[in-house]
């Protein structure tokens, strides 16, 4: 997986990265673990999902023996504040920046719009009701771990926000 990142990386430097981990599959051992968790120190993934494994009847692991409950989680918890941590640090430094974002809908309190940038980050901010399906510009002014919120800039020459 590393070395295809790396050459992807070569290519187009901008390139980002998404993935998900299943924690605790049948016959992970501790070694595993600590590579998985080295992967995410190397590479910046943009989004994340984790979770811990879970048989599904009809599946060529069903019948393999789980691992401990307490260790899963365990692993489980240590994963996800990785990957956080590295989501709430991406989306604060886009804070104070100008964004490019489509625009999908308006929220369900019919004030805000949500969006997302060209990363797939949800992006919630005051704007043109009129820019709905068009890309717009927002300047961020806040984040969280999963979201930004800014304010859709007002362009003049098509006069929507």
């Amino acid at each position: 997986y590393f070395l295809i990142y790396k050459k992807l990386m070569k290519i187009n430097k901008n390139i980002k990265f998404s993935s998900d981990f299943i924690i605790g599959y049948p016959g992970e051992n501790d070694q595993d673990f600590k590579d998985t968790l080295e992967l995410i120190n190397k590479i910046d993934f943009i989004h994340s999902y984790s979770f811990v494994y879970s048989s599904r009847p009809g599946t060529l692991a069903f019948n393999l023996k789980n691992l401990d409950k307490k260790i899963t989680e365990k692993r489980l918890k240590i994963i996800q504040d990785k990957l956080f941590k590295n989501q709430i640090k991406r989306n604060k430094s886009l804070e104070g920046k100008t964004v490019n974002v489509l625009v999908e809908n308006q929220m369900k309190d019919k004030v805000k719009l949500f969006g997302r940038t060209e990363l797939m980050t949800p992006v919630i901010f005051s704007g043109n009701i009129k820019s709905i399906g068009k890309i717009v510009k927002v300047k961020i002014s806040s984040s969280n771990q999963n979201s930004l919120f800014g304010r859709a800039k007002l362009d003049l020459n098509k006069m929507v926000a």
